[in-house]
Formats: C-alpha cells, structure tokens, sequence
C-alpha cells in the first residue's frame, strides 16, 4: 500500500466517523458527543482524547497526508507523516476550541444566575401560609421563572403581592414584601 492510499483510509474513516457520529446523535435524540464531561463550572468540555476530537485528528491526519504526497519537496514519509501529524493536532485543536466555546456560551450553570436573584422583584402566584410555602413568580434574563417560596419573617404574603427575594437556600426562595 502506498502513502497516499494510508493516508486515504485515515481521512475517509475520520470524516465517516463524524458523519455517523452526527447522524446518529440527531437521529437518536441529539446526545451527540457523550465524552464531554463537566468543568468546574458545571458546563460541558470536551476532552483532547474525546471521539470528536479523535475523529478531527484522523481526518485533518490523512488530508494532510494526501496533500503533502502529491508535493515532491514533501512526498516522502520522513517529511509528510511529521507535518501531517502537525496539522492533525493543530485542526483537533481547534475542533475543541470551537466546541467548548459553543458549549460554554450554550450551557452554563444556573447556580451563578440564581444566586444573582437576590433583590429581584418576584409575584406571588400561590399564597404564602403562615410559616408555610407558596410559590412566586420572577423574570430573570427576560425568561419568567416560579419557584416555591417562604416569608422571610414567617408571615402571611397573599396572592398577587410583589416581593422582593431575600435568600435562596437550596430550592427555597426566601422572600420579604417590598
């Protein structure tokens, strides 16, 4: 087998795997790239030994390869397997650039936007009994949200009431009267 035949299979195996990978993730309810795991924010990153980034490693591997064969100056194996191997890592690269900064703006953790909720204007949708909880009603990046809620004192708040959030522990929204 010659080196532009090897460096063929790499790129047809890499490019149809990605092509799989994509049907597949679309076709069965778009789990795409299941490798990512979470950072510490709690969004999903993709790892350099993820699938994607194997496949873009394969594929850019072998197109390279292909390239660089049909150039006499870099024809031979000494020259295009190093350079190839280069621009596989540098387009795997970038394939996990743009794929954790698609999911960093795409998923982000709600624990730092509902933390930023204290001192928000929230409605009263469900009465707050007595030392009991009710539920209210509350707009945060133009998205209107509800979440159950207690008196912050305990007392009765009723039906319709605006509020504004004092605390939030755990699920508990912690509410005073405005």
């Amino acid at each position: 087998m010659d080196a532009f035949t090897a460096y063929a299979i790499c790129f047809g195996a890499g490019v149809v795997f990605t092509l799989i990978s994509a049907i597949s993730a679309h076709v069965f309810g778009g789990e795409g790239d299941v490798d990512g795991g979470m950072d510490a924010g709690g969004v999903t990153a993709f790892s350099p030994l993820s699938p994607s980034a194997i496949a873009a490693f394969v594929a850019a591997f072998g197109g390279f390869g292909m390239i660089l064969t049909r150039i006499e100056a870099t024809s031979s194996p000494w020259i295009s397997v190093p350079a190839s191997v280069v621009g596989g890592v540098a387009v795997a690269g970038l394939t996990l650039l743009i794929l954790n900064t698609v999911f960093s703006r795409t998923q982000s953790s709600s624990e730092g936007r509902i933390a930023a909720l204290a001192g928000t204007s929230a409605t009263v949708i469900s009465p707050i009994p007595v030392d009991g909880v009710g539920e209210i009603a509350y707009v945060q990046a133009g998205s209107r949200y509800s979440a159950p809620a207690r008196s912050e004192n305990g007392a009765a708040i009723a039906n319709g009431a605006t509020v504004k959030i004092t605390r939030i522990v755990g699920t508990q929204f912690y509410v005073s009267i405005s």
